[in-house]
């Protein structure tokens, strides 16, 4: 007869995982001697440790219980069963490990490669992470629900961006999200910005690269969740204004 301490200890477990065991009914619980303690048999001990071979290999603990008393057949059986579902799980976790390695891709996971490049070139003209964050959002949505459009949008972009009028009005654009509605800079802005459109607008109509959708970060900032700048906003009201002719 021997205490729990030594049956963990001949079994090379934990004496918490002797009592984990007791709980979910792998092992036997003999009853308490006079002075209260437990004392265990040989036989618990030989049950101890197929139950820790058992869990050991991979077998789930609500399977063990099960094996421990199967007869060879059964036993066969229950273990090429056992073994396909931890197949399953191991292909599931390479899946998982997969996904996880593309997190390191950053925007590349969630954009596709000519957004990517896109907006890895932003940043490299001197865009504020601040505005890339937001045309990678535009562009997940895009992408999202209308990918043959988007291609065609992200064709326009790139096209303009080589354009130094329009970079130089992007820059000025995430500039000013941080200025007063009031600013006196924001008309001549809003003109500005009018006038590469009717430009851009003209060229397509004599064959060459259509107008672009968006622009201009006043139109973005319409569809990014969560955007506030009063800057901008006054910024779409003063270019609407001006295409009504007021």
């Amino acid at each position: 007869m021997i205490t729990i301490g030594q049956l963990a200890d001949y079994a090379g477990v934990t004496i918490k995982t002797v009592r984990h065991y007791h709980q979910r009914g792998l092992l036997v619980e003999p009853p308490r001697d006079t002075s209260g303690y437990r004392r265990y048999t040989a036989q618990n001990a030989i049950d101890l440790v197929k139950i820790r071979t058992l869990a050991g290999a991979g077998v789930p603990l609500a399977r063990i219980k099960e094996l421990l008393t199967a007869d060879p057949d059964h036993f066969a059986a229950a273990i090429i069963e056992i073994d396909l579902n931890l197949q399953q799980r191991a292909e599931e976790l390479l899946r998982t490990r997969e996904r996880i390695g593309q997190l390191r891709a950053g925007d590349r996971l969630f954009v596709s490669a000519e957004v990517a490049d896109y907006l890895d070139r932003l940043r490299r003209l001197g865009v504020s992470q601040r505005t890339v964050e937001m045309e990678r959002d535009v562009w997940i949505l895009g992408q999202s629900v209308s990918p043959k459009e988007a291609a065609s949008w992200i064709a326009d972009k790139r096209d303009a961006i080589d354009d130094p009028e329009f970079l130089a009005i992007y820059l000025e654009y995430d500039a000013a999200f941080d200025w007063s509605p009031d600013d006196p800079r924001l008309p001549a802005l809003a003109d500005r910005t009018q006038r590469w459109l009717t430009t851009r607008h003209g060229r397509s109509e004599r064959g060459a690269a259509p107008p672009i959708p968006d622009p201009v970060m006043a139109q973005l900032v319409t569809t990014s969740p969560g955007v506030t700048s009063p800057a901008w906003d006054r910024l779409t009201e003063i270019g609407q204004r001006r295409r009504a002719g007021g």
